[in-house]
């Protein structure tokens, strides 16, 4: 059976036990502060079992995306070096929301493995929560008895909470599990060893495939738990490792989810997998590691050097690096696999089909830069091999070796692969504890230990009502206190809100609650999942007391402004550049918008002042806002709504339409009841911040008035200075030449005394041990000159050793050259020279073995400098 097939009879089987199919969330996750990514089918289903919100279907079937590089499920390292670990993957998944339970999901499990699959039974094991006495937790006898009547008792492994209790997080819903175990071993094997003593012991052949979690209990902050209101059924099945057991393959990647990939690469490379243990592994690296990259970069994330974008950024470079050193691509390669993605998961997952052409151009940028760093930090290498073979080393310190990582993202693998050529070696214990010190610092900023919710009133939900109301008057639901190094921080819940959560770029309301003893400052409003959370400067003393809720009106007013002017923005931006533009992400406040674009090229002059030009109009028409509620989804795309990609829609939408054909959106942000308010839109700034990714940034209303006072006070100013002239561009460009001429002059100058500095200098070497010598303190007006010098004087002296000191805009500067014979013969180093005598003015730098230079800030070292050099060779 394929893959394709495998899938769907799974989403078939469940749907004729009357499960709703639910497409794929988002694989990066937003408004949730617990994750990066989505890593479990029931990511989005977290506001269920959480109960803050009452799930649309009673029975829920899907095939979740699912990527595991980060917190505490980090399978990075281990992938490609085993073959069942992946960074992406699809997690098939059944829910019941307080619907069945033990009974129904244990026996539909084993029908649909056994009976549909047609996995044989006896290579099947079940293992069953024991019970934990430090947790006060019995053994899960309900579904150890519902197992006995399925199979074998010899089959059921008792399990410890680390395998057989699944948790959330530290805290939250939490309950005990039964996983189902296949042994793939031979015969041969399987008559010597029972599978059953190699679960749950990293075997190759005999793994975890489905997961059925029991949601019974939620954890408090405490540690204690609480029983659930409703009990829910939470499983995962990974896909990659059910279809590996029912294609009968000894690995993953021996699949057709992966072997097109697999020939794409060998063909590429010229090398076959399956010959040698490197090679393969770098075959499976970079077959895993492209759908990772494929399916974040068509969900919104782009590689970059921040959270996110930062581990899809490691993961490519990983890939490419693997690559790079095995398979001897050294050229960009991965791009090319774009169309296969688009291929073989389209179906499924049509945002990978939709942006095949961009995934790949961005891919194709970042694998550029990556490769000419790797080239960067090879030339780095031999800099430091150098300066060790002067010293007699061999070993690269450790903290040598994660500069090389951390600052030009140089990876360990690859410096110690390339050390071993040479005859070094890394201290990888050194740069293992650099790497500590680095995520202890992390740690220390980002900890923090959250309270348990502290029920106020009757939770019945939240009631926004932002769109229409600047006010109202509402209840706390709940409270908690949320504490890190910078102190406390609070968070309340209404009943009714018309504080506008931070989302879809747009900032969070801000404003105050009003009770009749005291008035308490909000200062933010962020969403949890799909909870309102106010984040307020103290907690109230009478929580359980009445509140006006007020949204401060002046900011939303000019944040919707700036929220409005985005949406022309981006049907402008079509209208100049393309259809090919899509949202990247934005940021919008009462000061600025900023909206990040795809697009491959620097926009002109010309096009932002036609962006500008097609904004003010649509601004100057006035044209009235359309707000559209509850739209069904489809209804919206037929109207043309643009949706951004990333973003989880449900089966209802909110549209927002400026004109009939200009710009009709999906959008849940707070707007202008017409493009007037906006009052003028100005771009101040337009570049690159990615692959592919363009960033605008703009203002509107006050922000822009003022802007243009203050240019105008400034060319006023600049006439001023120019006595008014008639014509103020002719009399700068006047004044330019004349600057132009005279600098021509000066520099003529400097090289007049420059030549005669030289003709000096020369008369100054000294020989000692067959090297000629010339230290000296001299004058020159800037650092080019000083290296144009000394290498002059190199020239024209043998077997020479120049150390040159000169004041140099009123800063120490020193050089260092040195003829190659001396590097050779007498092992001298330019660099460790100069690092050395930079110590006497406060500074320090760096070079080639026969030239370094170095800055300070200690003039007066530099004479102390020049005498520690002599002292050093004359």
């Amino acid at each position: 059976m394929e893959a394709k097939k495998i899938r769907s009879t799974f989403i078939e089987f469940f749907q004729s036990k009357q499960h709703q199919f639910v497409p794929s969330s988002p694989i990066v996750v937003k408004n949730d502060p617990t994750l990066m990514f989505t890593n479990a089918g029931m990511n989005q289903f977290k506001d269920a079992f959480l109960g803050n919100e009452i799930a649309k279907y009673p029975r829920v079937a899907n095939s979740q995306k699912c990527l595991r590089v980060s917190g505490k499920h980090n399978d990075l390292e281990e992938v490609g070096v085993d073959t069942y670990h992946h960074t992406m993957f699809e997690m098939l998944g059944n829910w019941s929301f307080g619907d069945y339970f033990k009974k129904e999901a244990i026996a539909w499990a084993w029908e649909l493995l056994t009976e549909v699959y047609g996995l044989p039974k006896d290579r099947l094991y079940v293992s069953v929560f024991k019970g934990d006495a430090g947790d006060q937790l019995a053994m899960d006898q309900e579904a150890y008895d519902l197992w006995k009547s399925i199979v074998p008792e010899d089959r059921i492994i008792m399990g410890s909470k680390k395998d057989n209790f699944w948790e959330m997080g530290d805290t939250g819903p939490c309950g005990p599990c039964s996983e189902i175990h296949i042994d793939l071993r031979p015969d041969s094997e399987r008559s010597e060893i029972p599978g059953r003593e190699l679960v749950n012991n990293d075997h190759p052949q005999v793994i975890e495939i489905w997961n059925l979690v029991f949601m019974q209990f939620n954890r408090l902050a405490d540690g204690s738990l609480k029983e659930l209101p409703a009990k829910h059924v939470d499983t995962g099945m990974g896909f990659e490792r059910l279809v590996r057991a029912i294609q009968n393959k000894s690995s993953n990647y021996d699949t057709d989810l992966f072997k097109p990939f697999l020939d794409a690469i060998a063909a590429k490379s010229g090398k076959t997998y399956g010959q040698n243990e490197p090679t393969d592994i770098a075959f499976r690296v970079i077959v895993d590691h492209i759908r990772a990259i494929a399916f974040t970069i068509a969900d919104g994330q782009i590689p970059s050097n921040n959270k996110a974008g930062y581990v899809i950024r490691r993961i490519l470079r990983r890939a490419v690096r693997y690559g790079y050193t095995f398979l001897g691509l050294q050229q960009p390669f991965l791009f090319e696999l774009a169309p296969l993605i688009a291929e073989y998961f389209g179906d499924i997952f049509p945002e990978v089909r939709q942006q095949q052409e961009f995934i790949a151009k961005v891919i194709q940028e970042e694998e550029a830069s990556f490769l000419r760093t790797l080239d960067n930090g090879l030339k780095m290498l031999e800099s430091i091999k150098s300066e060790l073979n002067a010293k007699g080393e061999s070993l690269i310190p450790g903290k040598t070796a994660f500069e090389l990582y951390d600052t030009f993202g140089f990876p360990l693998d690859l410096t110690s692969l390339i050390s071993r050529e040479n005859g070094f070696s890394v201290d990888e214990a050194g740069f293992a504890a650099e790497m500590e010190k680095q995520k202890t610092r992390s740690r220390a900023v980002s900890e923090q230990e959250t309270g348990d919710w502290v029920q106020v009133s009757e939770d019945a939900g939240v009631e926004f009502i932002g769109y229409d109301f600047t006010e109202a008057y509402s209840q706390i639901i709940k409270y908690r206190t949320i504490t890190d190094k910078k102190g406390d921080k609070y968070q309340l819940v209404l009943d009714k809100t018309p504080f506008y959560a931070e989302s879809g770029g747009q900032v969070g309301d801000t404003g105050w609650l009003v009770s009749e003893t005291e008035k308490i400052r909000v200062i933010d409003t962020k969403k949890e999942n799909d909870l309102i959370v106010h984040f307020v400067e103290k907690l109230p003393a009478r929580p359980e007391a009445r509140f006006f809720a007020e949204v401060d009106r002046e900011k939303r007013v000019l944040t919707m402004n700036n929220h409005t002017a985005t949406h022309l923005l981006q049907s402008a931006l079509k209208a100049v550049l393309g259809d090919h533009i899509q949202q990247r992400g934005s940021l919008v406040n009462e000061q600025l918008l900023r909206f990040d674009f795809s697009h491959f090229g620097k926009m002109t002059d010309e096009e932002i002042a036609r962006v500008e030009d097609i904004v003010n109009a649509k601004v100057r028409e006035n044209v009235p806002l359309l707000e559209q509620r509850n739209v069904p989804i489809e209804e919206a795309k037929k109207m043309g709504a643009t949706a951004l990609f990333g973003e989880k829609y449900g089966d209802f939408v909110r549209v927002i339409t400026f004109g009939k054909d200009f710009s009709v959106e999906l959008c849940g942000g707070t707007h202008v009841p017409s493009t007037g308010q906006i009052g003028l839109f100005k771009i101040t700034s337009e570049g690159s911040i990615s692959s592919g990714v363009r960033r605008i940034e703009a203002i509107t209303s006050k922000a822009a008035d003022a802007y243009l006072r203050l240019q105008e006070a400034l060319v006023k100013e600049i006439m001023d200075l120019l006595k008014n002239p008639k014509d103020a561009k002719k009399a700068i460009e006047s004044l330019i030449q004349e600057r132009n001429e005279l600098r021509k002059e000066v520099e003529s100058l400097q090289l007049e005394k420059a030549s005669g500095l030289k003709v000096e200098l020369l008369k100054k070497f000294e020989e000692k041990d067959g090297a000629n010598i010339l230290i000296s303190q001299i004058e020159l007006p800037n650092a080019d000159s000083l290296k144009k010098l000394a290498y002059e004087l190199k020239n024209e002296v043998s077997d020479a050793l120049i150390i040159l000191a000169a004041q140099i805009e009123d800063k120490p500067q020193l050089a260092v050259i040195l003829d190659e014979s001396l590097i050779s013969a007498k092992g001298l180093n330019a660099g460790q020279i100069v690092r050395e005598l930079a110590k006497e003015i406060q500074g320090g730098g760096g070079g080639q073995p026969f030239f370094a230079t170095a800055g300070g800030k200690d003039l007066s070292g530099l004479q102390k400098a020049v005498a520690k050099a002599k002292e050093m060779f004359l």
